[in-house]
């Protein structure tokens, strides 16, 4: 129970370091600034978040970009809850249904589905806080490696 809490505290430091730019990319930071965790288990995230005016497109919608980076980092907070390193995206496929507008407030809810020796699976679904409509829907496949073992060498 305890190392649970852990990760699930690790994962939470992480997720802030990226939305507050102690780590990552400045775009990335300025995309998820404002997000908040509003329930965190092992392997479950959701999340509120009102989307900013720097994440519009021309026509004053979420843009899709920046739909996928929120997806992605908090996707990649519920996976990073239940290992003890962050994992590397693999596979990653969205489904957009509708958009939201500026200021609009939206729920990210991320939910790890399985995992398959060193690939974690994840969906994340990103919908209207006021009236639940489904904005996106994001899929992802994440693989662990520890580098600090070493590979096997090649017979060849």
């Amino acid at each position: 129970m305890e190392e649970s809490i852990v990760q699930i505290q690790r994962s939470l430091k992480w997720l802030e370091d990226v939305t507050t730019g102690a780590i990552g990319y400045e775009l990335e930071s300025r995309t998820v600034r404002g997000l908040q965790v509003v329930q965190a288990e092992r392997g479950f995230l959701r999340c509120n978040f009102i989307v900013p005016d720097l994440a519009s497109d021309v026509n004053g919608n979420w843009h899709v970009g920046a739909i996928a980076t929120i997806i992605d980092n908090v996707g990649g907070a519920a996976v990073y809850s239940i290992g003890d390193r962050l994992n590397v995206t693999v596979n990653f496929n969205i489904s957009y249904y509708s958009t939201a507008k500026i200021q609009e407030e939206v729920e990210i809810e991320a939910k790890v589905i399985g995992k398959k020796g060193k690939l974690i699976s994840v969906v994340v679904e990103v919908r209207k806080k006021d009236n639940g409509e489904l904005i996106a829907i994001g899929k992802q496949w994440t693989a662990s490696h520890d580098y600090r073992t070493p590979l096997p060498q090649s017979k060849l």
